[in-house]
């Protein structure tokens, strides 16, 4: 029963990441076998050498962003580099497609310089206006601006973590019980993985998943906020890549609904095959790395 409940817990108002009708735990493959119909974009494989759009000044550490994306990028849309973190920004949703950032324990780490208290929401400038997204479109949405790289995984200086502050790096979250709590904790694993391995490699970022309504056909609908039209995401990802000192790697990817999440559901819960998230997201992670090359995938051995 209690595995029932989690699961259910994903498909609330029937939003589901593999299915459009919730089922049992029990039928979860199937779930994601339905969800592998979605056709997957073929990009040109890219090294971390190719141009980019530097989003805060032309002086961007380049060297930086080769090994932020050393295993690919998802895709090439409005790419902007930023000191610690790279994005791929959806100008027509004014929510990044991806963020991708490289941590180490010594980068996440306490830093007593650091402080979060003076950093500001600010319009990443870098953007056009036409697609920038403004504080006032969050302002009385009862959204929470919520981070998709973390503030807490760019401790080295004060100019790291501010820069996780541009409106470039947020997406409309519920602040209660999902940005503040659910989402909180993944991020805090994630953070936790820098004690386990080398080097974790992250990618965050948005999902619109379709839906059935009472007609029986297939939906994706989504509230936006503001102005500006800000898109509401119904759902988040995180895939993420843990490299061992030797080189061994392995990979976990969640999806989270875009709601209250009650505090008794494992962050196991949330954990899903990685080619699902690319093929409703249109993304391919770790481009560069075949899927043999790691030794676990969610736990489990490949």
């Amino acid at each position: 029963m209690a595995a029932q409940k989690y699961y259910k817990l994903i498909f609330v108002g029937g939003v589901s990441v593999g299915s459009f009708l919730a089922g049992s735990y029990t039928e979860k493959n199937k779930i994601w076998d339905k969800l592998l119909n979605f056709g997957v974009p073929i990009f040109t494989t890219v090294s971390a050498a190719t141009a980019f759009s530097p989003a805060v000044s032309p002086e961007s550490n380049v060297s930086r962003v080769s090994e932020i994306m050393k295993y690919g990028f998802p895709g090439m849309d409005n790419v902007r580099s930023f000191d610690d973190f790279v994005l791929s920004y959806d100008r027509r949703n004014r929510v990044a497609h991806w963020v991708f950032e490289h941590l180490t324990a010594e980068k996440v780490k306490r830093n007593d310089n650091v402080d979060r208290t003076k950093c500001d929401f600010k319009p990443d400038e870098s953007i056009h206006p036409f697609f920038r997204s403004l504080n006032s479109d969050y302002k009385g949405s009862g959204y929470d601006r919520g981070h998709l790289a973390a503030a807490g995984n760019h401790k080295q200086c004060q100019q790291h973590i501010e820069q996780t502050f541009y409106l470039s790096n947020m997406a409309p979250q519920v602040g209660v019980g999902f940005n503040r709590d659910a989402w909180n904790n993944l991020e805090k694993y994630v953070r936790k993985l820098t004690k386990v391995y080398t080097n974790v490699y992250c990618c965050t970022g948005p999902l619109y998943l379709p839906r059935k309504e009472s007609d029986g056909k297939n939906y994706v609908k989504y509230e936006v906020i503001g102005a500006n039209h800000v898109a509401v995401p119904t759902h988040f990802y995180k895939v993420v890549v843990g490299e061992t000192k030797d080189g061994k790697l392995e990979m976990e990817a969640f999806v989270m609904p875009n709601q209250v999440i009650d505090s008794s559901v494992p962050l196991a819960s949330f954990q899903v095959p990685p080619e699902s998230i690319e093929r409703a997201a249109g993304l391919l992670f770790f481009d560069n790395l075949a899927r043999n090359k790691f030794s676990k995938i969610n736990g489990k051995k490949t």
